[in-house]
């Protein structure tokens, strides 16, 4: 007797001989709508059409100065400099990112169990979640590099195995956005295509990445229309502001050459039931540290 596998066909095709945009297959909000939780039902629907949710104070000035004195703490550390889930700003020389930093610092670890946080990771995705990835990112003044266009979720999809769009990430400003240093940006309704970018992924692609995008970057045509179509949303806000948004949004940021440094702490939540397989797109996993294999969901 034989028996006849039919290949599972991916929904979203990417790191091939051309670019491929893709209607999304998958919902924004997983959690069932009027279920009690931080996020009103408004900011659930305004989530769902934009991808996004801005959060004026989500934490007080006193947590902001002691999250600031712990990135502090960190980026001077000759142990976390060496540390390989540290990032070196090509020109200045200065620490960048620092990877799984809920797991090397007890005070970011909190935050990631904190209700504010941990609640509407939960209450968007409709399920128990982990850590996917998290970081600190340091922008100092005059000249930090910023990140070019990406949707996350191309890249955790291609590199990490991630099989659905079930994932939320949040950016917490741990000092002053602007509309001058560099601030995020997001493409309001965005996430609702996704964009299979062309070109196989080196190995090792990570190396590269972390300090300047090549694989995974969509071309300048596809930028272009989806600007057009969808506009862009330039985030500002004070020191603990905070900004949820879809894990398929378009973002970037763009480089710091004013005096003023922008920080922020970066979590990714991850449904439980959408643990990261093998990568779709990609020859090998990358290190845990930046897609995790860990799947406990965070209490």
């Amino acid at each position: 007797m034989t028996t006849t596998v039919t290949p599972v066909t991916d929904p979203y095709p990417t790191r091939g001989t051309t670019e491929v945009s893709v209607p999304r297959q998958d919902p924004v909000v997983w959690g069932t709508p009027g279920t009690s939780g931080p996020v009103s039902l408004a900011d659930l629907q305004a989530y769902e059409r934009d991808g996004f949710l801005a959060i004026d104070e989500l934490l007080t000035e006193d947590e902001v100065a002691v999250y600031r004195q712990e990135l502090q703490r960190l980026v001077t550390d000759p142990a976390i400099r060496a540390d390989e889930r540290s990032v070196v700003e090509p020109r200045s020389k200065e620490i960048r990112s620092v990877f799984e930093v809920h797991r090397i610092s007890e005070v970011f670890a909190r935050l990631v169990h904190d209700e504010r946080v941990l609640g509407r990771a939960r209450q968007i995705l409709g399920s128990d979640v982990y850590v996917h990835q998290s970081r600190i990112n340091i922008k100092p003044g005059f000249g930090a590099s910023g990140f070019y266009w990406h949707s996350d979720f191309e890249t955790w999809h291609a590199e990490d195995g991630m099989p659905r769009m079930r994932a939320v990430s949040v950016s917490i400003a741990l000092t002053e956005n602007y509309d001058t240093n560099g601030g995020l940006m997001i493409m309001p309704g965005s996430h609702k295509t996704f964009l299979g970018c062309a070109g196989a992924t080196p190995e090792d692609n990570y190396k590269k990445s972390l300090q300047m995008q090549d694989a995974g970057t969509p071309s300048d045509e596809a930028l272009t229309a989806m600007a057009s179509r969808y506009g862009i949303r330039l985030f500002t806000g004070r020191a603990g502001s905070a900004t949820w948004f879809d894990c398929n949004c378009m973002h970037g940021s763009g480089d710091n050459i004013t005096p003023f440094p922008r920080s922020n702490v970066f979590i990714v939540f991850n449904s439980v039931e959408n643990a990261a397989v093998e990568p779709f797109a990609a020859p090998v996993r990358r290190p845990t540290f930046i897609g995790a294999r860990d799947f406990t969901p965070v209490r």
